[in-house]
């Protein structure tokens, strides 16, 4: 049996297409599809249904994918592990994306014991819809995605949480009623100004409906950025309050530039993941990444 119709048939059985099976592995599509019917000849049996440009596997298919999966991902990994050394893995440049905030606060910083082994890597930023697309296609390795990845053909793993407060300036929390805050905190924010991410009020519609269970008033904000930090910024300058993930102004509220305005039981969390393409055997250099975002992602 030759183990390229393997490889070919599992990348196909995981990306769930021949298109994108055909990108991961640098084929044409039709090469992709005459490897399937030449390993569907050989073996006797029929390994997917074809719909459209999707395809469906058969219980063959899923039996052969399960049987066949995890060895042929090993011995990968071990011819690549032949051309690199334990001491230097990083023999290409890894590919990752991320929200920009994130990336720039956690994410870069938490890898710096790799840069002096020879880490090189590229980063792309932006919303997570449009990084988990650029995977899916080939253009990233690795992507820290604020959402759960869906489908079979990207791995997603959670690794963090975040969580959001609800933060102004000491300068506007001292002119409020501590009283009525604590009281009526969803009366008492109604109104003052907001700074927002968007003019959607994402993350502060959130915060109202998971804390107070009520819509945001829809006011006009104070500020819209479309920048976290730019958000905290305008914050801490006293524009309004706003509803941040906590990691990303824990200086902030160290020095008193924000402070809390409340104090959930149940504050409202996102997840963040840790995704890659399903078909993909990571080489050492994008494991070795991957494997310390998981093991760092805890302590941010």
């Amino acid at each position: 049996m030759d183990l390229t119709l393997l490889r070919t048939f599992l990348a196909a059985h995981r990306a769930g297409s021949m298109t994108k099976a055909a990108a991961e592995l640098g084929l044409s599509q039709p090469g992709v599809t005459a490897q399937i019917r030449r390993l569907e000849r050989r073996l006797g049996v029929t390994l997917f249904h074809r719909a459209g440009r999707g395809l469906t596997p058969t219980a063959a298919g899923d039996e052969l994918a399960l049987r066949v999966g995890p060895h042929l991902d090993a011995l990968t990994a071990a011819l690549n592990e032949v051309v690199t050394t334990a001491d230097s893995p990083f023999t290409r440049t890894v590919l990752l994306g991320g929200p920009p905030e994130l990336t720039a606060v956690r994410v870069l910083p938490s890898l710096g014991e790799l840069y002096s082994r020879g880490l090189r890597v590229r980063v792309t930023t932006g919303l997570a819809d449009d990084l988990l697309a650029e995977l899916a296609g080939g253009g990233l390795d690795l992507v820290v995605s604020t959402i759960r990845p869906r489908g079979r053909a990207i791995t997603g793993v959670p690794i963090a949480d975040e969580e959001f407060v609800l933060v102004a300036s000491p300068q506007l929390a001292a002119g409020l009623d501590r009283d009525r805050l604590a009281a009526d905190p969803a009366g008492v924010l109604a109104g003052l100004p907001l700074v927002a991410y968007s003019e959607e009020l994402p993350i502060v519609r959130r915060y109202w409906r998971h804390v107070f269970g009520r819509p945001v008033p829809r006011v006009p904000p104070a500020v819209v950025v479309a920048d976290l930090r730019a958000v905290a910024a305008a914050c801490a300058a006293g524009a309004g309050y706003t509803a941040l993930p906590r990691y990303l102004i824990t200086d902030l509220l160290a020095a008193g530039r924000l402070v809390l305005l409340h104090e959930p039981e149940d504050p409202p969390i996102n997840t963040f993941y840790l995704a890659w393409r399903s078909s993909a055997v990571p080489h050492p250099a994008v494991g070795a990444v991957r494997a310390h975002l998981k093991a760092s992602a805890a302590h941010w």
